[in-house]
């Protein structure tokens, strides 16, 4: 038998009705601090939500109130013992325009269960209350003592079952006089109690506590839960589009001896069995490249990356992305791809009409319309450079950094942090002169090589990488690029990675002999694809943070203090 240590001092004021003497109409108690002596309730006993099991000598929560305002009524935790419920949807569909107002069908037995989100007591012997099921969808219960058969169904329903709380019931259809459907009850069961007060009617405007409380945020929130749903449709058009082109959905290592496939700082962690330093994966491209090596031509995989970097309105540390591989195919059949997945995926959203005109926010003030629908802009990266810049110094120069540095300085592009490799201050220039130029949907072309360490080189300009980029309102949605499959130059290039790893920068890439070695056995000419699934919600739903279409975003914890990385500056906080 477990046991509550409670304080006496407050229990007998929370005795619940079938234990104590108080009428269910005695007034509601104000919450006194336990006092130091306590007693033991066995867990047998029905207790009252009002002391869920607060320790004797324990100061009141202000953010978590231990008392609960509805005084004498029993938690009741029952199992569930109904015929199944119909889903809210459902009945509305079914009913909606079955009746005229006062109209009402007996004869049909209708169950339907949810979180009451709004009560009015007509009178002491008829209630209205409203019950959500599904996302955004909701409907009347009208509860009258005449039609509910079993007294202890009323009584229940008088007294405990509140708004926050999850009850069953059991009627049949109709409509009222004002001509709104309703559910008119004959049987009721109190199912789940809540112990906290939820404002339905009142959103949560303070960003912190709406970060912090997520399930508080989500119950009260029908935008969020609305993007929720659309990240879900998002999702599943993904899924489809590549299903029906043939691609294999596959499962990849998410936990391994080194990060590979991007230039991110990994988290790392220890496996204590084996005593091995291991890394959570930054990407799934070197293990999906290891399927088409192994004669697995069309593979995707859609799940979650992990990248110890700063957080802010386009970052969080674990994230989604789906990233697919295509033996046989080249830069311009993935252009052709992104086109046709990303109008699809709007219209599914926004309809035809709608994906041309997609509002996306950029910050709390820019909003750019954009139109998602096929074909899009291509801009090639060193012509456009040059052409408002002036010539790049050459990419094959053993003084690049320099002259990079240089380029910058002259040309007043903001630098980056060191270390100042070449790839780094080459992507501050395309960052500050290329991407304000993507507001509508721009495929950014051949990168220099030095840039993407896992690219084949251009045809024509081996010191260009055949790689594409797309853009959206300024923000990168997509990377592709033909895979390189040359196992000797692809060992070059993880040294030169670890050049620059070795010179500070904490995102250049390991150098990975299993990858290489794979390679041997020969990767076709193969065309990868990489697509981040959350900056994809924003973008559709109109929001400009990343939180605001995941469920559960990453929070520091208000007990932890910042911790200072490897570059010595403190960790950014959690938006």
């Amino acid at each position: 038998m477990i046991s509550r240590t409670l304080t006496t001092a407050p229990f007998a004021r929370w005795i619940p009705r079938a234990l104590a003497t108080a009428s269910a109409s005695a007034p509601r108690p104000t919450y006194r601090p336990p006092t130091a002596t306590t007693t033991t309730i066995s867990r047998h006993v029905p207790c009252c939500r009002a002391i869920h099991s607060a320790p004797a000598n324990a100061a009141p929560d202000a953010r978590v109130p231990v008392t609960d305002p509805r005084t004498s009524r029993a938690l009741r935790y029952p199992h569930f013992r109904h015929l199944s419920p119909t889903p809210i949807s459902r009945f509305i569909t079914q009913y909606s325009s079955q009746f005229e107002a006062k109209g009402r069908d007996p004869s049909v037995d209708v169950a339907l269960a949810g979180r009451v989100v709004a009560r009015r007591d007509a009178s002491s012997k008829l209630v209205f209350l409203t019950i959500q099921g599904e996302i955004d969808q909701a409907v009347q219960i009208m509860a009258s003592k005449a039609n509910i058969a079993d007294e202890s169904d009323w009584e229940r329903l008088k007294h405990d079952v509140q708004v926050g709380d999850i009850a069953y019931f059991r009627g049949f259809p109709g409509k009222t006089g004002t001509g709104e459907l309703s559910l008119f009850a004959r049987a009721v069961d109190h199912l789940t109690p809540s112990l906290h007060e939820i404002p339905f009617k009142h959103r949560i405007k303070d960003q912190e506590k709406r970060t912090r409380n997520r399930v508080l945020d989500l119950l009260v929130n029908v935008d969020l839960r609305r993007r929720l749903r659309t990240r879900t449709l998002v999702i599943q058009h993904v899924r489809d589009f590549l299903a029906s082109r043939d691609f294999l959905e596959v499962d990849t290592p998410v936990l391994s001896t080194q990060a590979g496939g991007a230039n991110a700082r990994p988290f790392t962690t220890t496996a204590y069995a084996y005593g091995l330093d291991m890394a959570l994966r930054v990407a799934p491209e070197l293990w999906l490249k290891k399927l088409v090596v192994a004669g697995f031509d069309r593979v995707f995989e859609l799940g979650k990356q992990f990248r110890n970097e700063g957080f802010d309105a386009t970052h969080n540390p674990e994230f989604v992305t789906c990233e697919f591989y295509m033996a046989y195919a080249n830069l311009d059949d993935l252009m052709r791809m992104t086109e046709q997945m990303l109008s699809e995926i709007a219209v599914k959203v926004h309809g035809e009409e709608g994906a041309r005109r997609v509002v996306v926010k950029v910050d709390d003030v820019t909003t750019h319309e954009v139109n998602f629908t096929a074909p899009y802009k291509v801009i090639d990266v060193v012509p456009f450079l040059e052409a408002r810049l002036g010539p790049l110094p050459r990419l094959d120069s053993p003084t690049l950094e320099a002259d990079l540095e240089a380029y910058c300085v002259k040309h007043h592009v903001p630098l980056p942090a060191h270390p100042r490799t070449a790839p780094r201050l080459l992507d501050a220039v395309i960052s500050h002169v290329i991407e304000p130029e993507c507001v509508q949907p721009t495929f950014v072309r051949g990168h220099p090589r030095i840039m993407s360490p896992l690219a084949k080189s251009m045809q024509e300009n081996p010191l260009l990488a055949a790689r594409i980029e797309l853009f959206i309102a300024g923000k990168e949605l997509v990377n592709a690029y033909e895979e390189l499959n040359d196992p000797a130059e692809q060992r070059d290039r993880f040294v030169q990675q670890q050049r620059d790893k070795d010179s500070g920068d904490v995102e250049a890439q390991p150098l990975d002999d299993e990858f290489c070695r794979a390679l041997e056995y020969g990767l076709p000419p193969t065309a990868g694809w990489g697509l981040g699934i959350d900056r994809l919600c924003m973008m559709l739903t109109g929001v400009h943070h990343i939180r605001e279409v995941m469920p559960f975003p990453t929070v520091r914890p208000l007990t932890t203090a910042p911790k200072k990385d490897q570059d010595g500056g403190a960790g950014a906080a959690a938006e």
